[in-house]
């Protein structure tokens, strides 16, 4: 009995040791405050070892890896007509050029020198950033919908992300419409007004005929929306303001045409709208619709991340995403990058969310191209896209890009088109506990017997002196010291997994 007591004890020894054995950082990337890091490889030449050590004072992360939490759907931001067009010039005046941003921008290559971002969101017909105001039938009184036309699109918008999904062949897309069809409309026109009650089904209709389109042109639609920004009633720009209820009622009835033609796995996602009001439309819509919708989206410009939980307590088992946010033309760097990691990107996915998009994916210096005659969200200054493309050909990654790729990077599928990652519990010891922002991730692999991949996204926003801050990151009672500057920082290692894959 003593023997098979050792024996059993040796064994259990023996598996701990393997699973802590390999956990070792080679792959660092940084964003640093002073820009000398912008979205930069600082792969180690010597592997830092997770060993037994005494926390740091300043900071310890523990990383939670038995709390594992939604999956990490992807992030990205929209494909436009204005940023479609831009991507479009850009490959006319020069190819290599377009290529280069591409892959910088989507290639999900773990060792690549780029950001991986996989989810956009696109627009069915016009948005505040087109040249025109359209939709897909706007032939009054068209309520067969026999003159129902995907092509009013401008081509560009179809090659430009046949090309992307080219480079990144995970890449998800979610279709948003910014109004129905203006003779749908109580207002007569695209913008502002709402939905007439007796086109409720044509409207569903008309939403699935477009996934039905873009499915044709090689594009299968990984979500769907109703409506993009619900309250919104801009009589400026293309907007439609939905009640609960219609929305519920076209999304009824589209979803019910999903499932009986080959549209099953499409999500249907609601709202679209801001944080501030996440306890009543998204709610109540859940309360009418729940059995079509699978979940809601969120967009910044009012209330914060934090209220995405008032959803989550009320329906634990719908999905969160957060959809949209814009940068503005002229402000502050630092200032930008720790208010998209923290309040915007790290903190929509710590609060949930599977999904973390900004909004366009490219526009020039001054914010163009723009719809004529329509207000934004970002006023005189005009918006800015995660990448700005020039005129003459070049480009320039913004803070939104570095923001993005900083936690892309360390969330992306290790193996292409293989499991993807989740979020697992993290918290903070230590004086300098306040001065963080951070989220940690878990990879899964496509073969058992492969190690999982484990991520690290930090937020140093220790900025008074600038100095960087010597940590402890803690996993499975072993740490390791890292000197994180003062900016964004991901790492990773990888282990063995003591849990089955969710």
């Amino acid at each position: 009995m003593l023997i098979s007591h050792r024996l059993t004890a040796f064994l259990v020894t023996s598996v701990f040791v393997e699973l802590v054995a390999s956990q070792q950082i080679w792959d660092v990337w940084q964003t640093t405050r002073n820009r000398t890091n912008l979205f930069k490889s600082n792969k180690r030449s010597s592997a830092l070892t997770f060993v037994d050590a005494a926390a740091s004072t300043s900071a310890n992360f523990i990383v939670q890896d038995l709390k594992i939490n939604q999956p990490v759907v992807g992030f990205g931001g929209s494909l436009t007509d204005s940023s479609a067009q831009l991507f479009h010039e850009l490959k006319v005046k020069n190819a290599e050029s377009y290529w280069n941003l591409l892959n910088y921008l989507f290639s999900p290559v773990e060792d690549a020198n780029a950001a991986g971002l996989s989810y956009i969101r696109v627009p069915l017909g016009a948005s505040d950033f087109s040249a025109r105001r359209y939709t897909y039938d706007d032939v009054d009184g068209d309520t067969c919908l026999n003159d129902f036309d995907m092509n009013y699109t401008p081509s560009y918008v179809y090659s430009v992300l046949n090309d992307i999904q080219s480079v990144n062949s995970m890449m998800k897309v979610h279709l948003v419409p910014w109004s129905p069809p203006g003779w749908m409309k109580s207002s007569g026109t695209m913008n502002g007004g709402s939905l007439k009650s007796e086109h409720v089904e044509l409207y569903a209709w008309y939403l699935f005929k477009a996934l039905q389109g873009f499915k044709a042109k090689g594009i299968f639609p990984y979500a769907v929306s109703v409506q993009n920004e619900v309250l919104n009633n801009d009589s400026t720009k293309p907007t439609a303001r939905f009640s609960v209820s219609t929305e519920g009622e076209v999304g009824r009835f589209l979803k019910g045409l999903m499932r009986n033609n080959g549209l099953h796995a499409t999500k249907l996602i609601g709202y679209n709208h801001n944080w501030d009001n996440a306890d009543k439309h998204p709610v109540q819509l859940m309360q009418t619709a729940g059995d079509a919708f699978d979940g809601v989206a969120f967009h910044c410009y009012a209330g914060s991340a934090s209220q995405q939980d008032s959803f989550r307590k009320s329906f634990p088992n719908k999905e969160i995403y957060f959809t949209e946010c814009s940068g503005i033309q002229g402000s502050d760097w630092w200032s930008d990058i720790k208010k998209f990691m923290d309040q915007i990107i790290l903190g929509s996915i710590n609060h949930n969310a599977q999904v973390a998009l900004m909004w366009n994916l490219a526009l020039d210096g001054n914010g163009n191209p723009r719809l004529s005659g329509s207000n934004t969200a970002c006023g005189n200054a005009g918006c800015r896209g995660v990448v700005t493309i020039n005129s003459d050909g070049s480009w320039v990654a913004n803070q939104e890009f570095y923001a993005l790729a900083q936690i892309s990077k360390g969330t992306i599928p290790r193996d292409i088109n293989g499991p993807g990652a989740r979020r697992l519990g993290v918290s903070i010891d230590g004086s300098l506990k306040e001065k963080f922002s951070v989220g940690a991730y878990v990879t899964y692999r496509t073969k058992s017997t492969d190690q999982l991949r484990y991520s690290l996204v930090v937020l140093n926003m220790n900025d008074g002196n600038n100095d960087p801050v010597t940590a402890t990151i803690q996993f499975r009672d072993k740490r390791v010291s890292f000197s994180f500057p003062v900016g964004v920082t991901t790492l990773w290692w990888y282990a063995k997994s003591v849990t089955k894959r969710p």
